[in-house]
């Protein structure tokens, strides 16, 4: 590499991301291979001559009066003051949006299954998204103004920046410096009270006098790390659980190193959700407990509930599931990545052992929204030599988690494959055949109405399986940031109805439903009450006599182990 290119941060940061993408790619590799496969490509006529009409007119009026009087962009990537100053910048800002849109506009007029079609307008968007002038220091005026007002510090910072990200092998969102695990997230006080090669169950102090008689058992994804559920006192859902009276436990799980690659879903089924059940009844000596999934979480400890019934055991009282996926009907853009091939492709790759990388899964899902997760990060942090602000849910994004080859390959293919949970008797756990049928308690179920990972019709889809008495609710925003909504900040809203009536679709629950300011968390308080049963006195200290003692002090060794 010459110097000067050494000191172009556009340049390397345009490699830097396509090292980025490649990562995304193999981890759902199937839009490359279908890449160099070129099948004869038809669109619907009319589409297409709708199109070029409007394209023709739209350019002819952008070249005629672009130069004379650029318009403001309401793209944010174009808002910017130096972008309407220098005519020739927001013309090549327009010009690219008008592309743009034609181009999507190509995808859509395709004529094709479904799947390919999907494909289509998926490689379409990314391509659109990399091309945007903004991503280049040739054709940014915001930062090749910013490059001269600094006397080109911004460049050196730029530079600086893009070489701290190689090094650690990922994008930073945010101002990573500023969080630790222990310090200042995943801060709770509790102790590790038991562990195993899979997990580390913690439980907490108590905050109140006098605690709900069945303990409370949350189970996080294992793609990621616990603290989701833990950033910050003030949007710790495990704190707010603590302060309304519950005997709190979480599930912290290990972070598999080469020594894990042999993990099965039983493994986790049976060796994690099941002995974490068994360990928090024994430890709150109680016939029963409430416990909680989100996400993948959920869709394991509905399998652990399937598995608990068909042995005739029913050590849970009380379910909570958000954004959870039981019924994989609908998987969201992640459909793009799935067919058999890909899955057939893995399970020879990883079946029998190995790891998915966990930085391979965190490009994946950064690609899914470029714009946002990526390429503004281009922009901001090589071109303009910024830092990212400091932010505690961009943060655990990026402490990327592994997973055992064999869980994952059999999820694939008997999850988002084949939807194979929802057939009665169609998977087993360790020979116990699983009937969702069969899980017959109270289950509230979340969904959040922009969740591109678990939609909100497949968080709804949960309704229609299970058979208990069911409560759902809607959280405005996304996967995330629709669950982590603190009451305090009074922020967002979210949708219940009050008949209680879910019928077969969620436009038809929502048509009867109404939409209330502020956190959903509030409304599941009161319900998680009603299923927890009378007030006990706080216990004085953790575990239980001398088969359960604290080992160590939250969060635990597990959770801070790196991918």
């Amino acid at each position: 590499m010459s110097s000067e290119e050494s000191w172009n941060p556009s340049t390397n940061a345009q490699q830097f991301f396509a090292d980025q993408w490649a990562k995304a790619l193999s981890a759902f590799p199937s839009v490359a291979s279908d890449a160099s496969h070129k099948p004869g490509v038809q669109f619907d006529s009319s589409k297409l001559q709708a199109l070029q009409q409007d394209y023709v007119q739209e350019a002819a009026k952008l070249w005629a009066n672009g130069l004379a009087s650029p318009a403001a962009s309401q793209d944010k990537r174009f808002g910017g003051a130096p972008w309407l100053s220098n005519p020739l910048a927001a013309l090549t800002a327009s010009t690219y949006l008008l592309n743009a849109k034609a181009l999507t506009g190509m995808a859509d007029a395709i004529e094709a299954d479904e799947k390919t079609r999907q494909r289509v307008r998926f490689a379409v968007e990314q391509w659109v998204a990399a091309m945007s002038p903004s991503n280049y220091l040739a054709l940014n005026p915001e930062a090749q103004q910013k490059a001269i007002d600094t006397k080109g510090e911004s460049l050196a910072k730029g530079i600086q920046n893009l070489l701290h990200d190689m090094e650690q092998g990922h994008v930073s969102m945010t101002d990573e410096s500023v969080f630790e695990v222990g310090k200042n997230v995943a801060t709770t006080e509790g102790a590790v009270v038991y562990e195993n090669e899979i997990f580390q169950l913690i439980e907490y102090k108590p905050l109140t006098a006098k605690v709900h008689e069945r303990p409370f058992l949350l189970v996080p994804p294992c793609i990621n790390k616990y603290y989701i559920l833990d950033l910050q006192p003030e949007n710790s859902l495990i704190r707010y659980a603590v302060s309304q009276g519950h005997r709190t436990f979480v599930v912290s799980w290990r972070n598999p190193d080469e020594s894990l690659g042999h993990l099965t879903w039983d493994d986790y089924i049976e060796d994690a959700l099941l002995r974490a059940i068994k360990v928090v009844q024994e430890i709150g000596g109680t016939p029963q407990i409430n416990a909680l999934g989100f996400c993948v979480g959920g869709t394991m400890l509905s399998a652990a509930l399937a598995v608990l019934a068909a042995r005739n055991e029913h050590p849970v009282a009380s379910a909570t599931l958000l954004t959870t996926l039981v019924d994989f009907t609908d998987t969201g853009v992640l459909d793009v990545f799935i067919d058999e091939t890909f899955v057939q492709m893995r399970e020879a790759q990883m079946g029998q052992g190995g790891l998915l990388k966990g930085q391979e899964l965190a490009s994946t899902f950064s690609f899914l929204r470029p714009n946002d997760l990526v390429w503004n990060y281009v922009v901001g942090n090589y071109l303009k030599g910024e830092t990212p602000p400091a932010f505690d849910l961009l943060y655990w994004n990026s402490d990327a988690t592994n997973l055992p080859g064999p869980w994952y390959a059999w999820y694939l293919r008997n999850m988002y494959l084949e939807n194979n949970m929802v057939q009665p008797g169609k998977l087993s756990v360790s020979g116990t055949p699983l009937d969702l049928g069969a899980i017959d308690i109270p289950v509230y179920i979340y969904g959040s109405r922009e969740d591109h990972i678990v939609p909100i019709t497949a968080s709804y889809a949960a309704t229609q399986v299970l058979p208990g008495n069911k409560r759902f609710v809607m959280g405005a925003s996304g996967h995330i940031a629709g669950v982590i909504n603190p009451p305090a900040k009074k922020k967002r809203s979210h949708w219940i109805r009050e008949d209680g009536a879910l019928p077969a679709t969620h436009s038809e629950w929502l048509s009867g439903a109404q939409e209330l300011a502020g956190s959903w968390w509030t409304d599941w308080a009161q319900w998680l009450q009603g299923h927890a049963g009378k007030l006990v006195p706080a216990p004085k200290r953790y575990g239980r006599a001398t088969k359960y003692k604290a080992i160590e002090d939250a969060p635990g060794r597990y959770v801070q182990q790196r991918a």
